[in-house]
């Protein structure tokens, strides 16, 4: 399936990176992405995926009920073999799930939306991508001399725009 090449594809990137990077670079705070690091970027990318598998037999996500896990943060091996689990769990079946989320500060709690595992896949995908864009910044300001693929952290749609108005 073409989405899960997708991932695939994205996570390889950020893999890749990862294993690259000195661990004090993955923890170092960086003052263009407002003081956070590499790590929470990261975290951040594994459990909204992960939020996505817990809620799959359920039918049930809720992407704010994640773990926020400081391990994550501070560890680039751990999260690389995160990302290689869930890349593992991923192929299912397309089925209709329902979102929980809040988007105020209503006291009668989360909204549901109705939406599809694959619908999920997708968001969590263009999500990574999104923070992906941020991790290079980071990555830049670390002074590390990594070299990333031209297209890290650029949307597949951006990709073939550039390349498009190149001809």
């Amino acid at each position: 399936m073409e989405l899960l090449f997708a991932v695939r594809s994205v996570f390889g990137q950020l893999v890749g990176s990862l294993c690259q990077l000195k661990p004090r670079e993955y923890v170092q705070p960086s003052r263009a992405l407002s003081g956070h690091t590499i790590g929470q970027h990261v975290r951040h990318i594994i459990e909204l995926f992960q939020a996505l598998e817990n809620g799959y037999e359920q039918g049930i996500v809720n992407y704010e009920k994640r773990k926020r896990d400081k391990v994550i943060e501070n560890d680039p091996e751990l999260a690389c073999r995160l990302l290689e689990q869930i890349l593992t769990a991923l192929p299912r079946a397309d089925k209709p799930l329902s979102l929980e989320a809040s988007y105020g500060e209503d006291p009668a709690g989360p909204m549901t939306l109705s939406t599809n595992y694959y619908r999920e896949i997708a968001y969590n995908l263009e999500h990574t991508i999104h923070h992906m864009a941020l991790i290079r910044i980071g990555i830049h300001e670390t002074g590390s001399e990594l070299i990333l693929p031209e297209g890290y952290g650029i949307a597949t749609s951006t990709l073939k725009y550039h390349r498009e108005c190149a001809q």
